[in-house]
């Protein structure tokens, strides 16, 4: 997948082709039947998109009939991308696209869900949050605004391949979190990325903010964006090393062998807590190996889709 990238010059395209890809699959799977129910057939108008002209039918009618479909509910969708410093893991390469860091991925991600809401007549908006909130936009519903909001996506994307080196920048996600629950005034879809690493005395507040997003009746979509190689298994070289923290710039050296089992006990604690919690108020909580491809997050959207409805 992420190969294809580089002889896609647009998001727009990359969106597209990963779409028609994704939906080609699911129709010949189980899952069929997500985005609109078949309705009825009606007679073809010449001059019109041949794209739902059922040759089936034709071949035993002779006659071009077009497949009707019903519409569902239209969804009010915002997507949040943490693009805070601990996002730029990991560091080798970057900019390069074939082994993404988590928000390049994230970025990606976002700009595939946008052709699906536009296809959905779903409205949609964006949210970038480090310093608390860095970018809030309309939802719309409109290709033009997907236009946009792609824009913007490939502003953040061109601004951070041109850093030689990540700059450290903190997260105040807790407070971005709550400030999208205030701001967005009707009940909508919140679709999260973000690592969700957070200090231990910021976890609870962390904690606060997605559940004030449940109170104000908001649906929550929790891609919990990781690099499972470097941050789940902690798979380094075993020599002595120097790790930074992405986001306050502190140095340490250590021996990954002589850290790695006190640090995944720690992280296999505090995912497992943020899942617990996640559970508890009723948010979709989705982990995601930046490594893998984007089936990952389309078909955890449509699910969610489908059961709001």
């Amino acid at each position: 997948m992420f190969e294809e990238l580089e002889r896609y010059k647009t998001l727009d395209f990359f969106a597209r082709q990963v779409v028609e890809g994704f939906l080609t699959g699911l129709h010949r799977s189980p899952f069929h039947g997500f985005s609109v129910e078949f309705a009825e057939h009606r007679q073809y108008a010449a001059g019109e998109s041949t794209r739902n002209i059922d040759w089936k039918l034709y071949g035993r009618t002779n006659k071009l009939f077009v497949k009707r479909f019903e519409e569902e509910t239209n969804l009010r969708c915002q997507l949040f991308i943490d693009h805070s410093g601990s996002m730029l893991l990991p560091t080798e390469g970057q900019g390069d696209i074939r082994r993404p860091n988590k928000l390049t991925f994230s970025c990606y991600a976002a700009a595939v869900l946008t052709e699906l809401f536009v296809r959905q007549r779903d409205a949609f908006g964006l949210t970038l949050a480090s310093r608390g909130i860095d970018l809030q936009t309309e939802t719309r519903s409109s290709r033009v605004h997907q236009q946009h909001l792609l824009g913007i996506i490939e502003e953040e994307l061109s601004c951070r391949r041109g850093e030689k080196a990540p700059v450290a920048e903190s997260t105040e996600l807790a407070e971005a979190i709550h400030l999208t629950a205030e701001r967005l005034r009707r009940r909508s879809l919140v679709v999260l990325f973000t690592d969700a690493l957070v200090t231990p005395s910021d976890r609870d507040p962390l904690m606060d903010a997605l559940r004030h997003l449940r109170h104000c009746r908001h649906e929550v979509l929790f891609f919990h964006t990781l690099h499972h190689g470097q941050e789940l298994d902690f798979d380094f070289p075993d020599r002595p090393t120097e790790f930074i923290d992405l986001e306050s710039g502190r140095r340490l050296k250590a021996n990954p062998r002589e850290v790695a089992d006190g640090y995944r006990r720690q992280m296999l604690e505090a995912t497992a807590e943020l899942k617990c919690h996640a559970i508890q108020y009723r948010i979709d909580y989705q982990p995601v190996n930046i490594a893998l491809g984007f089936d990952q997050v389309l078909l955890p959207y449509l699910l969610k889709r489908s059961r709001h409805h």
